[in-house]
Formats: structure tokens, sequence, C-alpha cells
């Protein structure tokens, strides 16, 4: 990306919220399991440290999630703790306190996010000035992410009127998509992959993504990562 297209996106405020906890009902633990050298949460920092905006590790205050707590510390690293199963509120409450006014979800069971793609969107996102912008569905699973205008969230969280709302960050945006304006990243041919799992949810994911790791590194790109599970080596 040109360096002042991401001088513009500094200037915007922008903040890389990664939501994270330790219960994780398929995998418990799984954003502090090792993925080569680091846990699978130090992958998204380290992946995400040249990508324009702050990040903050979005946790929740149940005990377990000390540990969550502890990793940002030790790595000095921002942190916010908040409501366990109201994820929506969560992401709300840490913009505020931030004061960010554009929010970048990431997830902490996506150890393999691009910075390319990522600074594409938030790009894309601004110059059409959209509430909530997507690159799912043209990256592999779990490459992906979204980016909301912080107004967007708190409408959202004002209006969510359904359990998936407030556990799921973005389903009262899909589900209102023609009422605001919204932006998708256009594919591209050399990332097209959206049967490459490249998320971790379960032991075989986990254990793929060590693979990757081992064979291309830790700053492993996504072309590379797609290649690798086609070619069945992962």
């Amino acid at each position: 990306m040109e360096r002042h297209s991401m001088n513009e996106m500094a200037v915007h405020n922008i903040g890389l919220i990664v939501q994270a906890r330790m219960e994780s009902t398929r995998l418990p633990g799984k954003i502090l399991m090792p993925i080569g050298k680091y846990p699978l949460l130090e992958h998204i920092c380290r992946r995400m440290a040249d990508v324009p905006g702050k990040l903050v590790i979005a946790t929740s205050t149940r005990p377990a999630n000390d540990a969550v707590e502890a990793f940002c510390q030790e790595r000095s690293i921002a942190y916010f703790r908040g409501p366990e199963e109201n994820v929506l509120e969560r992401y709300v409450l840490c913009a505020c306190h931030y004061g960010f006014q554009h929010v970048v979800r990431l997830t902490g069971d996506n150890p393999f996010p691009d910075a390319y793609a990522l600074q594409r969107l938030v790009r894309l996102h601004l110059t059409q000035q959209a509430d909530f912008s997507t690159s799912f569905g043209v990256l592999p699973i779990g490459v992906g992410c979204e980016v909301f205008r912080r107004e967007m969230l708190e409408y959202t969280l004002h209006n969510a009127n359904k359990p998936h709302h407030f556990e799921h960050v973005d389903e009262y945006l899909l589900e209102h998509k023609s009422e605001i304006r919204n932006a998708a990243l256009p594919p591209d041919e050399s990332t097209f992959a959206p049967e490459v799992r490249l998320t971790v949810d379960y032991v075989e994911d986990l254990v793929r993504a060590r693979c990757i790791v081992a064979h291309a590194g830790e700053m492993v790109n996504t072309k590379e990562a797609i290649r690798l599970c086609r070619s069945g080596q992962c």
C-alpha cells in the first residue's frame, strides 16, 4: 500500500480490536496454544504490527481470561475487558474507551490475518464512507475481516433485539444490509480461496496451522498458505 494511503488511514483513528477468550467451547485455551515459536494470539499481533491503527485485545472479565491480561501485560499490548457473552457491547465499550472512530474486527482464532488485504479493505471503507465493510468470502476462511464505523456499532447495540445479535458483532448489520452503506472487498485471483480453512476451531485446524508455519514461517503470506493447503502438504 502506498505511504500516503497509510497516513490517511492513521488520521482516522482506527482500532484493530481482537476479540479473544480462553473458554472456547470447541477448543478451550486455543488462543494461547503454540503455533511454531509463538502462541496463536501473538501471531495475530505480529502480523498486524505494521498496519496503521492501535491494536487492542478485547477479552472478558471472567477469571479464566486473567491469562489473556497477563499475556498482554508481558508484551505491552493494549487490552480491554468487558462482557463475556455480549461481544457486541464489549466492542462498543472498547471502541469508546480508546476513542476509535472506526473499528477493524479481528478474532483470536484466526492466526493468519492478511495485512495487505486488510489495508485494502480499510482504504475501501474510508473512500466509500461506508458504515460496514467486509472481505469475507473472497479470502480463505479465517483470513477475511470487517470494518465498522463506531457510530454504527453503537446503533447496532441500541437496535439489536435477538440473542445472536449480541453474541456476534456483525449479525444485526448482515440482516439489515439494505439499510446501511456497506462495502465489500473485490476478489484478488491470487488469494481467492473461500474453500480453504485457515481458522482454528478444532484440533485438526491447529495441526494445519502448525504445518503451515513449519513449512513457510510465522509471516507466511496468504498465497503460500493456500498453496500448502491445496497441495495436500498441510
